[in-house]
């Protein structure tokens, strides 16, 4: 999962998602114990959501149409595949309006607690209200864009063109593994979160 998948499993506790919104900028056992209790279950959190989702058996298909091209990075590219077909989900998100609401949401929970983000969240923060990446995923241009994010971030990485087309051409198969995945996860959340 990306930054939606991570919002939406963060089930509106402000705190949780600030933590898991952040887990890939809080690095190593020292940096995390600075955090209060709950963003520190939200930074753990993230780092088992994103473990679940690279082990999940979907993922490893979805994998396959990516990894001849983009070897290791075929993983941040499902999880940014997940974000879009999360974006587009009737189940979750019944509208446009809905995914609209959920992302401004996001942005004020998170601004509410801005004095506990790392310097390089600070500036994603920036980027992510000001393009409103929550609702943008939903869009298939939309994850054109945030391939090329990928590959501004990911020092060797191919050029991102070829895994826009694979994603349209394997649009309905991947849409198929993000079925499977998601009650999974959502379910694997929940328990996560009641221990």
């Amino acid at each position: 999962m990306n930054f939606l998948g991570h919002a939406f499993l963060s089930f509106g506790d402000a705190e949780i998602l600030t933590g898991n919104m952040m887990g890939d900028f809080v690095k190593g056992k020292a940096a995390l114990e600075q955090y209060p209790e709950k963003i520190q279950k939200g930074i753990l959190l993230h780092r088992k959501i994103d473990e679940f989702a690279d082990h999940h058996p979907a993922s490893a298909r979805a994998k396959v149409w990516f990894r001849e091209t983009y070897g290791l990075y075929s993983g941040p590219i499902i999880d940014i595949l997940y974000d879009h077909f999360l974006a587009n989900d009737p189940k979750h998100f019944v509208s446009e309006e809905a995914l609209q609401d959920f992302a401004q949401n996001v942005y004020q929970q998170l601004g509410e607690h801005q004095p506990y983000f790392t310097d390089m969240f600070t500036r994603v923060y920036t980027y992510m209200t000001t393009d409103n990446w929550l609702y943008n995923y939903r869009q298939v241009k939309g994850m054109e864009k945030a391939f090329k994010g990928l590959s501004r971030r990911a020092k060797y990485m191919p050029p991102p063109d070829m895994a826009y087309r694979t994603f349209i051409t394997h649009y309905h198969q991947l849409t198929q593994c993000y079925y499977e995945f998601m009650d999974d996860v959502i379910n694997f959340v929940k328990v996560e979160l009641n221990t």
